[in-house]
């Protein structure tokens, strides 16, 4: 999924807005797997020369979605609130452990981009929540290219789980801006 230059415009004016996390404007995408937020944040970065936070980097595993959100809160977003820069320690997937530690300095922006980065708790923190989201068949297809067939099972049951978790939380409902996985606005209806 990639947003054209009149979207990634509008998202780049709606992230200017007051920082809400210290000094930082801190934009946060989030949606079920598979459905583009890794792109839209790379695109974001690039245009507002920020620093990403990828949640794959702080979930423990396939069941580590709710620990994951803790550590973002506890390591990065506490910190930065603080007035403190934050740092977080990288779970790597294939090993099954956490290893190297990641500085998130202040900076003007940071993005957060993953699977329950729009928790209802950091409302107060973030200057832009964006919910992107596609049709499950097509973001099974997506991730299952990028994690390999052998993931099915895991992604069935994360899938099963982020349902739960964005019902919970009503991510999709308290977004700034919606987005489909091919990079159009869905909400607001005026567009960006």
């Amino acid at each position: 999924m990639s947003v054209g230059p009149v979207v990634l415009e509008g998202l780049v004016r709606r992230a200017q807005a007051a920082p809400r996390l210290g000094t930082t404007r801190l934009v946060i995408i989030d949606g079920p797997s598979g459905s583009g937020k890794t792109t839209l944040a790379d695109q974001l970065s690039e245009e507002l020369t920020a620093q990403v936070v990828h949640m794959d980097d702080l979930y423990d595993g396939w069941n580590g979605m709710l620990a994951g959100v803790d550590r973002l809160g506890r390591q990065v977003l506490e910190p930065m609130a603080a007035g403190r820069d934050g740092r977080y320690q990288r779970y790597d997937w294939y090993a099954g452990e956490y290893a190297e530690w990641h500085d998130v300095p202040h900076a003007d922006h940071l993005i957060v981009e993953g699977c329950g980065a729009g928790a209802r708790r950091f409302d107060g923190l973030s200057t832009l929540l964006v919910w992107v989201e596609d049709g499950e068949a097509l973001r099974l297809t997506r991730t299952l290219a990028r994690d390999g067939e052998g993931a099915e099972g895991h992604l069935r049951a994360w899938m099963a789980a982020e349902r739960a978790v964005y019902q919970a939380e009503g991510t999709a409902r308290r977004a700034d801006v919606r987005l489909n996985g091919w990079g159009a606005v869905t909400w607001p209806a005026t567009g960006l």
